[in-house]
Protein backbone atom coordinates (compact mmCIF):
# COMPACT_ATOMS: atom_id res chain seq x y z
CA UNK A 1 0.00 0.00 0.00
CA UNK A 2 1.43 3.06 -1.02
CA UNK A 3 0.93 6.24 1.41
CA UNK A 4 -0.82 9.24 0.71
CA UNK A 5 2.06 11.97 -0.46
CA UNK A 6 1.25 13.68 2.70
CA UNK A 7 1.82 10.77 5.15
CA UNK A 8 4.95 10.07 3.24
CA UNK A 9 6.41 13.19 3.76
CA UNK A 10 5.73 12.51 7.75
CA UNK A 11 7.26 9.25 7.48
CA UNK A 12 10.22 10.35 5.81
CA UNK A 13 10.47 13.50 8.17
CA UNK A 14 10.18 10.78 10.89
CA UNK A 15 13.00 8.68 9.28
CA UNK A 16 15.17 11.54 8.83
CA UNK A 17 14.89 12.72 12.41
CA UNK A 18 15.83 9.33 14.35
CA UNK A 19 18.53 9.00 11.72
CA UNK A 20 20.44 12.46 12.43
CA UNK A 21 19.23 12.10 15.94
CA UNK A 22 21.22 8.68 15.86
CA UNK A 23 24.36 10.02 14.05
CA UNK A 24 24.63 12.66 16.52
CA UNK A 25 24.24 10.89 19.61
CA UNK A 26 26.78 8.00 18.21
CA UNK A 27 28.93 10.92 17.40
CA UNK A 28 28.75 12.33 21.42
CA UNK A 29 29.23 8.51 22.23
CA UNK A 30 32.63 8.37 20.50
CA UNK A 31 33.56 11.96 22.11
CA UNK A 32 32.90 10.10 25.62
CA UNK A 33 34.99 7.30 24.77
CA UNK A 34 37.90 9.37 23.56
CA UNK A 35 37.39 11.38 26.56
CA UNK A 36 37.51 8.45 28.58
CA UNK A 37 40.65 6.90 27.25
CA UNK A 38 43.11 9.51 27.25
CA UNK A 39 41.69 11.77 30.16
CA UNK A 40 44.09 12.33 32.99
CA UNK A 41 41.05 13.15 35.53
CA UNK A 42 39.85 10.45 37.03
CA UNK A 43 36.40 11.86 37.61
CA UNK A 44 35.92 12.78 34.43
CA UNK A 45 37.24 9.39 33.28
CA UNK A 46 34.61 7.75 35.39
CA UNK A 47 31.75 10.57 34.34
CA UNK A 48 32.46 9.43 30.96
CA UNK A 49 32.01 5.79 31.04
CA UNK A 50 28.66 6.23 33.11
CA UNK A 51 27.55 8.80 30.98
CA UNK A 52 28.17 6.50 27.73
CA UNK A 53 26.58 3.58 29.42
CA UNK A 54 23.14 5.94 29.81
CA UNK A 55 23.48 7.58 26.35
CA UNK A 56 23.89 3.71 24.94
CA UNK A 57 20.98 2.58 26.43
CA UNK A 58 18.31 5.25 27.01
CA UNK A 59 19.71 7.32 23.59
CA UNK A 60 21.75 5.42 20.97
CA UNK A 61 19.40 1.43 21.78
CA UNK A 62 16.04 3.25 21.18
CA UNK A 63 17.26 5.72 18.09
CA UNK A 64 19.11 2.79 16.66
CA UNK A 65 16.02 0.62 16.50
CA UNK A 66 13.52 3.85 16.05
CA UNK A 67 16.06 4.30 12.55
CA UNK A 68 15.43 0.83 11.19
CA UNK A 69 11.83 0.68 11.64
CA UNK A 70 10.79 3.98 10.44
CA UNK A 71 12.98 3.34 7.81
CA UNK A 72 10.92 0.03 6.73
CA UNK A 73 7.81 1.80 7.46
CA UNK A 74 9.40 4.52 4.61
CA UNK A 75 10.12 1.93 2.39
CA UNK A 76 6.95 0.07 2.50
CA UNK A 77 5.17 2.54 1.82
CA UNK A 78 6.36 4.26 -1.06
CA UNK A 79 7.19 2.96 -4.73
CA UNK A 80 11.00 2.65 -3.33
CA UNK A 81 10.10 -0.28 -2.06
CA UNK A 82 11.81 -2.42 1.10
CA UNK A 83 13.86 -4.92 -1.92
CA UNK A 84 13.13 -3.18 -5.36
CA UNK A 85 16.22 -0.73 -5.30
CA UNK A 86 20.47 -2.06 -4.34
CA UNK A 87 20.47 1.14 -2.22
CA UNK A 88 17.45 0.62 -0.26
CA UNK A 89 18.36 -3.35 0.62
CA UNK A 90 22.22 -1.65 1.57
CA UNK A 91 20.92 0.59 3.89
CA UNK A 92 18.58 -2.34 5.28
CA UNK A 93 21.16 -4.48 5.79
CA UNK A 94 23.82 -1.67 7.26
CA UNK A 95 21.09 -0.67 9.98
CA UNK A 96 20.40 -3.94 10.86
CA UNK A 97 24.43 -4.82 10.89
CA UNK A 98 24.65 -1.62 13.23
CA UNK A 99 21.80 -2.66 15.67
CA UNK A 100 23.54 -6.32 16.27
CA UNK A 101 26.84 -5.11 16.80
CA UNK A 102 25.42 -2.04 19.16
CA UNK A 103 23.20 -5.08 21.29
CA UNK A 104 26.62 -7.10 21.33
CA UNK A 105 28.83 -4.29 22.42
CA UNK A 106 25.98 -3.39 25.01
CA UNK A 107 27.29 -5.58 27.61
CA UNK A 108 31.36 -3.90 27.36
CA UNK A 109 29.66 -1.02 27.50
CA UNK A 110 28.19 -1.56 30.79
CA UNK A 111 30.58 -3.66 32.59
CA UNK A 112 33.21 -0.62 31.58
CA UNK A 113 30.64 1.75 33.09
CA UNK A 114 30.38 -0.15 36.03
CA UNK A 115 33.96 -0.64 36.84
CA UNK A 116 34.58 3.29 36.65
CA UNK A 117 31.67 3.96 38.82
CA UNK A 118 33.72 1.49 41.68
CA UNK A 119 37.06 2.31 41.20
CA UNK A 120 39.47 4.72 39.60
CA UNK A 121 40.95 3.19 36.32
CA UNK A 122 44.78 3.34 35.81
CA UNK A 123 45.35 4.33 31.84
CA UNK A 124 46.15 0.21 32.30
CA UNK A 125 43.25 -1.21 33.28
CA UNK A 126 40.58 -2.26 30.82
CA UNK A 127 42.56 -0.79 27.94
CA UNK A 128 41.77 -3.28 25.42
CA UNK A 129 37.88 -3.03 26.03
CA UNK A 130 38.42 1.14 26.21
CA UNK A 131 40.32 1.05 22.61
CA UNK A 132 37.36 -1.38 21.62
CA UNK A 133 34.37 0.98 22.66
CA UNK A 134 36.66 3.82 20.60
CA UNK A 135 37.15 1.60 17.55
CA UNK A 136 33.48 0.11 17.34
CA UNK A 137 31.99 4.00 18.33
CA UNK A 138 34.04 5.29 15.49
CA UNK A 139 33.46 2.39 12.73
CA UNK A 140 29.67 2.28 13.90
CA UNK A 141 29.42 6.32 12.80
CA UNK A 142 31.15 5.80 9.63
CA UNK A 143 28.85 2.88 9.07
CA UNK A 144 25.91 5.10 9.60
CA UNK A 145 27.34 7.77 7.24
CA UNK A 146 26.45 5.50 4.38
CA UNK A 147 23.33 5.13 4.53
CA UNK A 148 23.18 8.89 4.45
CA UNK A 149 25.40 8.76 1.16
CA UNK A 150 23.14 6.18 -0.38
CA UNK A 151 19.92 8.07 0.54
CA UNK A 152 21.57 11.24 -0.71
CA UNK A 153 22.71 9.78 -4.37
CA UNK A 154 20.27 6.71 -5.05
CA UNK A 155 22.38 4.24 -6.58
CA UNK A 156 21.06 3.14 -10.03
CA UNK A 157 20.38 -0.34 -9.86
CA UNK A 158 17.27 -2.89 -9.01
CA UNK A 159 17.18 -5.96 -7.21
CA UNK A 160 15.40 -9.12 -9.35
CA UNK A 161 12.67 -8.30 -7.63
CA UNK A 162 12.56 -4.62 -8.53
CA UNK A 163 12.78 -5.18 -12.17
CA UNK A 164 9.93 -7.97 -12.35
CA UNK A 165 7.77 -5.59 -10.15
CA UNK A 166 8.55 -2.97 -12.91
CA UNK A 167 7.81 -4.96 -15.59
CA UNK A 168 4.47 -6.30 -14.37
CA UNK A 169 3.59 -2.84 -13.66
CA UNK A 170 4.50 -1.88 -17.30
CA UNK A 171 2.51 -4.84 -18.82
CA UNK A 172 -0.43 -3.72 -16.72
CA UNK A 173 -0.10 -0.55 -17.89
CA UNK A 174 -0.16 -1.30 -21.73
CA UNK A 175 -3.86 -1.25 -23.18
Amino acid sequence: MIMTPRLSKFALTVHVTFSVSLLGAVAGFLALAVAGLIGRDAQIVRGAYVAMDVTAWYVIVPLTFASLITGIIQSLGTTWGLFRHYWVVAKLLLTILVTIVLLLQMGLISHTARVAAETTLSSADLFEARISLVAHAAGGLLVLLLPVVLSVYKPRGRTRHGARKQHDQLALSKP
